[in-house]
């Protein structure tokens, strides 16, 4: 992915929801989202200012490391599958 997006909180929120994270808690203007450990990446937690208009580049950054997922996986809210194996001759089901 190119330049970074500066996102708002409820994109990113509900991006945030898209990749599989649910709010914990709330203190102050502050949210924090996670996202329990599973057999492909590591428990995360995510601090989202919720009083910002928009979020500047560096706090974009930080929000992105704490996800532990690509930058691109987090702008867009989806996540990056790797591609699907090859079946064998042999193992095809004729239709």
């Amino acid at each position: 992915m190119g330049k970074l997006p500066l996102l708002k909180p409820r994109e990113v929120e509900a991006n945030l929801k898209a990749l599989g994270f649910v709010h914990a808690r709330t203190v102050g203007s502050h949210k924090q989202y996670v996202r329990p450990a599973d057999g492909v990446r590591l428990k995360a937690v995510v601090t989202v200012d919720v009083g910002k208009v928009q979020f500047s580049k560096e706090l974009m950054k930080n929000m992105i490391r704490q996800s532990l997922f690509s930058q691109e996986e987090f702008c867009s809210g989806n996540i990056n599958q790797p591609p699907a194996l090859p079946v064998p001759e042999g193992e095809k089901k004729n239709a």
